[in-house]
């Protein structure tokens, strides 16, 4: 991933105002071509999850007290299964469940392809289909509302659009290549945020810091009015899932804005402070450090209420904020096991410091999304449980800057808008509700399922490992090992697993170099040892300076290897950011 450094906008804090839907009417689309119908398998049996929790669970469809009580126990038990979904050859990136039901789950990453499986299989031995198009690594996937469309982006600058209307029926085609393409942006992807109702409208994000609102029914084609160019590379854009007009966007430089489409776009004389009608606190202060540190942000998510926003920022925590509230309410950290004993000393815990991460907010069989789960640096995912937003209000602290500089708050981060600013302490989730293994390297992706008790992760590895809260979803799965491979400790593949297709014939590879595979993946997760010893313990304050001029307004400050800071004035900041990190980050998949 490249880094740029760039100046930030101050904007005025606030209580976001007037969010009204805004009634975006929608018309049809022109259908996409067809192929070969041979390549799309769905099955019509019934979600396994039905009959496969109801020995487990007898009271889900009972009171909600007490369906409640039975899905908090079967949460309680951590995801403790798993198995393994082998199709793709090199890392993936990127995972979405489709919209409503999650009956698909669609992966992507390096080899360029993009596998859906269909969840309602009796069980999942391969994809049901396969998409193409993509020329560069994919970063990022999106169904549309109504699982019209799926979109793709990624290292090759472009949105690809296909056409997913069929998926659910029978012996129908599937087009395997994009029906629509977008140009319009000049760097990677980072985001892509369908609208929450119209399946032809969707907002870009990309590292050329250019957000753009798509509408499918115009064609892939934009104008100056649908764009906002931002000072900082974007790393994620999320359309609220309620409210329509209502997106959330995080940049490289740290900022986290809350904004509105009517003021974002469309003329000049109609736009308002690129549509910012709120911006969270995501500077850094810790006791005795003088300078505040400013993390970059990796990725954003909402609830399912959209009452939530979670961060995940690098060589930081997850932290969760309040929609309406600048300053966060949780911070997700892990210095405890599960059973809330402390991680034994010399033991990795959670860390992001490496790649980029997704993390997501989940809450299968319950009313409210109150997990939150993301992929970590010490090779395996995690799953907090949220307290209630009461609850989490309780335990939040703010201190005014005196009581700070003279309080007994060694050691303690806290979040502060300026350096002279009050201080808010957010509640500490030190204790996650699950550690989930099954992987060999770091995790980036991790999403728990909108109904199922599954979750799926994705990273450096080739496979995708899906977790489950019992033995015999999807078919089957197998206690997934407590242990996980150390840095630098030798690596093998497991042996793939071989089983019948819906015709009683075994099923292969799809004509994969097994030995090949294996030795590129091998070779990726030794450079990946390589870069966790080279940045695992890097201490954002050291990473990442934010400083001031004398005023409320700053600048971040990034480190170089002798440790000392690269001034961002304005006669030199576009000359340093441009290489300020790109030597050590920017990793060619292609030499590995």
């Amino acid at each position: 991933m490249k880094h740029r450094e760039a100046r930030p906008t101050n904007l005025k804090r606030g209580r976001p105002a007037g969010l009204e839907s805004d009634g975006i009417a929608s018309e049809p689309s022109k259908s996409a071509k067809f192929s070969d119908p041979q390549d799309f398998h769905p099955t019509r049996r019934r979600p396994v999850f039905v009959s496969d929790l109801r020995n487990h669970v007898p009271t889900l469809k009972g009171p909600r007290v007490q369906r409640t009580r039975a899905v908090e126990t079967l949460l309680d038990r951590g995801f403790p299964y798993s198995r393994k979904l082998n199709a793709h050859t090199s890392c993936v990136n990127a995972l979405a469940f489709s919209s409503l039901d999650g009956r698909f789950l669609a992966s992507g990453g390096d080899d360029l392809n993009i596998h859906l499986w269909d969840l309602h299989e009796e069980r999942v031995n391969k994809p049901c289909c396969t998409f193409q198009g993509p020329r560069e690594n994919i970063f990022v996937l999106s169904f549309s509302a109504h699982n019209r469309f799926i979109f793709s982006g990624g290292a090759d600058d472009t949105v690809l659009k296909f056409d997913a209307s069929t998926l659910e029926r029978i012996n129908t085609q599937v087009p395997r290549s994009p029906g629509a393409i977008f140009r319009q942006h000049d760097d990677s992807i980072r985001g892509i945020a369908p609208h929450p109702v119209q399946d032809d409208i969707f907002i870009t994000g990309s590292e050329d810091g250019c957000l753009i609102l798509h509408d499918c029914r115009i064609g892939p084609r934009t104008s100056d009015q649908d764009t906002i160019q931002l000072t900082a590379e974007v790393t994620g854009v999320e359309f609220h899932p309620v409210m329509e007009h209502v997106f959330v966007t995080s940049d490289q430089r740290g900022n986290v804005c809350l904004r509105d489409t009517r003021m974002a776009f469309g003329p000049l004389f109609r736009r308002t402070q690129e549509g910012v009608v709120q911006t969270y606190n995501t500077k850094l202060s810790r006791r005795g450090i003088q300078h505040l540190s400013n993390p970059e942000t990796s990725s954003i998510s909402f609830n399912r209420q959209g009452t939530q926003l979670g961060v995940t920022m690098l060589n930081y925590f997850p932290t969760i904020y309040s929609l309406n509230d600048a300053d966060p309410v949780a911070v997700c950290s892990a210095s405890n096991l599960p059973d809330g004993t402390p991680v034994p000393p010399g033991e990795r815990t959670y860390a992001n410091a490496c790649t980029m991460k997704h993390g997501s907010f989940g809450g299968p069989g319950l009313d409210t999304d109150a997990l939150y789960a993301a992929g970590s640096d010490d090779f395996r995912a995690y799953i907090w449980s949220l307290p209630s937003p009461a609850s989490l209000a309780a335990q939040r602290r703010i201190i005014p800057y005196a009581e700070w500089e003279a309080g007994e708050h060694a050691g303690v981060t806290a979040f502060a808008e300026r350096a002279t600013g009050p201080r808010c302490i957010p509640a500490q989730l030190h204790t996650p509700r699950a550690r989930l293994g099954g992987h060999s390297s770091i995790v980036n992706t991790v999403l728990v399922h909108p109904h199922m008790f599954l979750a799926a992760s994705a990273g450096i590895e080739a496979e995708v490992v899906l977790h489950g809260a019992v033995d015999s979803l999807l078919g089957g799965m197998k206690r997934t090992p407590a242990r996980v491979r150390k840095i630098g400790e030798a690596w093998g593949p497991e042996p793939l697993e071989v089983e019948e297709d819906d015709e009683g014939q075994e099923g292969s590879e799809d004509g994969w170099d097994v030995e090949r595979v294996a030795d590129d993946q091998g070779r990726t997760i030794r450079l990946f040892d390589g870069l966790l010893r080279a940045e695992g313990g890097i201490d954002v304050f050291a990473a990442r300076r934010w400083y001031t001029h004398g005023g409320d307004g700053g600048g971040v400050v990034g480190m170089d290897n002798d440790g000392q800071g690269d001034s961002d004035s304005e006669d030199d900041e576009d000359k340093s950011s441009e290489s300020e990190v790109d030597e050590d980050d920017d990793v060619d998949m292609e030499d590995v």
